[in-house]
C-alpha cells in the first residue's frame, strides 16, 4: 500500500505573516486548493498515480447512459457504436496537448486558455463556456437523480431536483479536500454496481448482444448513414469540455522528472485525454441497456438510467432488492460528478468575474449562482430535450478546445509563434489575443448557424465537423497573421529567477507578495509597478488601479 498522502490529507504551506486587511477572505479560499492560481509544488505531495485514480474517480456520471441511449434509439446500433468512436477519438487527439499542460505547469483550463491564444480577458468567453458546461451537466445528473428519488421514495420530480441540488452544497464548501475524499471512499461501490448486472445479463442472455447489435433505431434503417453518425458524434462532443475538470485533478500532479516519467506520463494519459474511453464505454453500455430496456419494458423508459439499471437488476436479484440498488447507484454517481461541476463552475464564474470586475466575490457565491442556473434548467425538464441542448452547446466546446489545442500543438511547438511555457498573470498579457478569440468566435458562429439550419438542412449534421476544422485552421492561420504579437505585452516580470528549474518545471523558490503577505512560489508572482517588491497573481487581479501591474514593454 501506498504511503503518499492524498489530496485530501494535505494541509496548504502555512503563511509567512497575516494577511493585508480585506484580503482574508479570498487568501483563505484561493489557498485552499489555490483556486485561480498557480498550484505550487509544496502543496502537490502525491504520486502521479494517487492523483490520477482521484481524478478518475469524477467520472461516475450517469449522464454517458442517458446520451448512448438517445443515440441508439434515434440511429441504431451501428450508426451510434461509430458516433461514439468518432467523438471519443476527437476528444482525446485535442484533450492529450491541453492535459500535459495542466500537468506539466500545474495551471487549470483557463489559466492555459489565457496564454494560449485569448489573451487575459479574451478567455473570460471561455470561462463562460466552461461553466455552462458545468451547470448543464449538472442539471443532467440531477435529473437522473430525481428519477431515482421518484422511482425509490416516491418524491415528485420538482422536489427531486431540489434535493439533488441542496445536497452538494456542503460537500462543495471545503474544495478538494473533501472531493478528493468522496471519490475514493465512493468509487468501488460504484464499480462494482454498474459492472455487475452487465456481465450480468451477456453471461446468461447471450441474445442480448444479437438485438443490441442488430438494432435498427426509430430513424434509421440499419445502415450506417453519415448524417446519423455525425449528429451522433455532435451529442457526444459536448463531453469535450470535461477535459476541463480532470485538469482540475491533473494541476496537482508532481513534477516530471527522470525517475518517475513513465508513471507520470501513464498517469497523465489515462486520468487526461484517457477518461474519454471510460466514457466511450459507458455510452455503449447505454445502448446496450436501452434495446435490452425495449425488448424488456418499452421504449419509454429506455433512456433513463434509472430504468435501464432498475431492469438489469430485475434479471439477476430479488425483487425487493431492485429499486434500492438502483437508486443507489444512482445517487452514488449524481453526487460523485456533481460536486465537481459545482466546484468547477464556481471556479469558472470567480474567475471571469474577478478578471471583469476586480474584486473576489468568495467562491461559494457562484456555487450558489451555478446550482440556481442547474436548477432552473431541471425545473424546465432539459431532459425532455437533451440532445437538442447538447448538440446546440458541442459547437461552442468544439470551438474552444480545438483552438487552445491547435495552439499548444502548432503555434508554440510548430510554428513557434506562441510563447512555449504558459503565462497567465495579469500586466504580462494583452487584453485580447485576436488569435485564439478570432478562431473561437468564427468557428462557434458558423457552426451553430449550421446547426439551426441557416446554410440547409443537408449541411446540419456537419456543424460539429466544422466548428473542429474551422477551428484548427484560423488558430494558426491567425498566428502567422499576426505574428504571434499579441500573446504578450512583456516578456520580463521583473523577476531575475527563471521561470522554470533545470527539468524544465516550474521553480519551487517562494517569494512573499508584499499586499497579502502570504508565500507564492515564483510561477505565481511578478515584480510591482511602484514598490521594489513582488505581487502574487491574485492581488494582481484585484488591483482596481492598477498600481502593481507593470506597463507594457513590447
Amino acid at each position: 500500500m501506498s504511503t503518499e498522502p492524498r489530496l485530501a490529507e494535505v494541509a496548504e504551506p502555512e503563511p509567512a505573516q497575516q494577511a493585508a486587511p480585506g484580503t482574508d477572505q479570498a487568501v483563505k479560499e484561493t489557498l485552499e486548493d489555490y483556486t485561480l492560481r498557480f498550484a505550487p509544488r509544496s502543496y502537490r505531495r502525491w504520486t502521479p498515480m494517487v492523483v490520477a485514480t482521484t481524478a478518475l474517480g469524477g467520472i461516475a456520471y450517469m449522464a454517458d447512459f442517458s446520451i448512448g441511449a438517445g443515440i441508439g434509439l434515434a440511429h441504431g446500433t451501428g450508426n451510434a457504436l461509430l458516433a461514439i468512436a468518432v467523438a471519443a477519438v476527437v476528444i482525446f487527439v485535442t484533450g492529450f496537448p491541453l492535459a500535459y499542460y495542466g500537468a506539466r505547469y500545474n495551471i487549470d483550463l483557463d489559466l492555459i486558455t489565457r496564454g494560449s491564444g485569448f489573451g487575459y480577458f479574451g478567455s473570460v468567453l471561455t470561462s463562460v463556456i466552461f461553466a455552462s458546461f458545468t451547470f448543464i451537466f449538472f442539471a443532467l445528473e440531477g435529473s437522473i437523480m430525481a428519477q431515482g428519488l421518484k422511482l425509490g421514495l416516491g418524491l415528485p420530480l420538482w422536489l427531486g431536483y431540489l434535493v439533488s441540488t441542496l445536497m452538494v452544497i456542503p460537500l462543495v464548501i471545503y474544495g478538494m479536500k473533501a472531493l478528493s475524499k468522496l471519490q475514493v471512499w465512493t468509487t468501488p461501490i460504484w464499480l462494482l454496481l454498474m459492472v455487475g448486472p452487465l456481465v450480468y445479463l451477456v453471461a446468461n442472455d447471450p441474445g442480448t448482444v444479437d438485438r443490441f447489435l442488430a438494432y435498427a433505431g426509430t430513424d434509421g434503417d440499419g445502415g450506417i448513414n453519415t448524417a446519423s453518425v455525425l449528429l451522433g458524434a455532435g451529442v457526444c462532443l459536448s463531453l469535450i469540455a470535461q477535459i476541463g475538470e480532470q485538469i482540475d485533478y491533473l494541476r496537482f500532479m508532481p513534477p516530471k522528472t527522470e525517475a518517475n516519467k513513465r508513471s507520470w506520463w501513464t498517469a497523465v494519459v489515462m486520468a487526461g485525454p484517457g477518461w474519454v474511453v471510460l466514457g466511450a464505454l459507458k455510452q455503449a453500455i447505454g445502448v446496450f441497456l436501452a434495446v435490452y430496456i425495449i425488448a424488456e419494458v418499452g421504449a419509454s423508459a429506455a433512456p433513463e438510467p434509472i430504468q435501464q439499471f432498475k431492469g438489469a437488476f430485475d434479471a439477476m436479484m430479488p425483487s425487493w432488492l431492485v429499486v434500492p440498488l438502483a437508486v443507489v447507484l444512482v445517487v452514488i454517481s449524481q453526487i460523485k460528478i456533481n460536486v465537481t461541476n459545482a466546484y468547477s463552475g464556481s471556479l469558472a464564474w470567480t474567475n471571469s468575474f474577478t478578471r471583469v470586475t476586480r474584486r473576489y466575490p468568495g467562491r461559494m457565491v457562484f456555487v450558489l449562482v451555478n446550482l440556481g442556473f442547474a436548477l432552473a434548467l431541471m425545473e424546465a425538464d432539459m431532459f425532455s430535450f437533451l440532445n437538442s441542448i447538447l448538440g446546440f452547446y458541442s459547437n461552442c466546446a468544439i470551438a474552444w478546445v480545438v483552438t487552445v489545442a491547435t495552439d499548444i500543438g502548432i503555434n508554440k511547438y510548430v510554428l513557434k509563434l506562441s510563447p512555449h511555457a504558459p503565462e497567465f498573470r495579469r500586466g504580462m498579457l494583452y487584453a485580447v489575443n485576436p488569435v485564439g478569440v478570432v478562431a473561437f468566435v468564427a468557428a462557434s458562429g458558423l457552426s451553430i448557424a449550421m446547426y439551426f439550419h441557416a446554410l440547409g438542412d443537408t449541411l446540419q449534421p456537419y456543424s460539429p465537423v466544422a466548428a473542429a476544422v474551422i477551428a484548427f485552421v484560423l488558430t494558426p492561420l491567425m498566428a502567422v497573421v499576426t505574428k504571434g504579437r499579441y500573446y504578450l505585452r512583456r516578456t520580463d516580470d521583473g523577476i531575475a529567477e527563471p521561470l522554470l528549474d533545470e527539468d524544465g518545471n516550474p521553480s519551487a523558490v517562494a517569494y512573499e507578495c508584499h499586499v497579502c503577505r502570504q508565500q507564492f512560489e515564483r510561477p505565481d508572482v511578478a515584480a510591482c509597478r511602484t514598490h521594489d517588491a513582488v505581487v502574487c497573481s491574485l492581488c494582481l487581479s484585484t488591483d482596481t488601479v492598477g498600481d502593481h501591474v507593470l506597463p507594457a514593454t513590447v
